[in-house]
């Protein structure tokens, strides 16, 4: 099993993102993630490789634990790590709330990765090289 690098990217919620409950809609948690996993890509330099050698990272498992509700304007922070278990790219994140300093919620995240021809391979050799 291969481990990768810790990134956190921190941001603040949002007004659309609001249920009728005042508090964030639980769908909107599953964007966070998927915020946070491409700007994983991105940090370590991937999202140009994805781009240009047509490998598509494909979500085909995910696995929510929600924990304390977000509110209107309270500052987040997404800390991600991902590790190979094949043929998989498995994320796993923790959402923070940095307003109260209590985790929000955490995912386990399975990716596959698609080539040009659509057919599942194994995750790409630069992208284990690079995490």
């Amino acid at each position: 099993m291969t481990m990768a690098k810790k990134i956190t990217i921190t941001f603040t919620a949002r007004g659309y993102e609001l249920d009728s409950y005042n508090h964030i809609n639980n769908a909107v948690y599953l964007n966070y993630f998927e915020h946070a996993r491409w700007e994983y890509f991105r940090e370590l330099g991937l999202y140009g490789f994805l781009k240009e050698d047509d490998n598509f990272p494909v979500v085909t498992d995910i696995h929510i634990r929600y924990q304390r509700e977000i509110r209107l304007f309270d500052e987040l922070s997404v800390e991600s790590f991902c590790f190979e278990e094949k043929p998989y790219l498995v994320f796993q994140q923790k959402i923070t709330n940095l307003t109260t300093n209590l985790p929000s919620a955490r995912a386990t995240t399975k990716l596959i990765f698609l080539g040009k021809d659509r057919i599942a391979g194994e995750v790409p050799a630069a992208i284990l090289e690079l995490i």
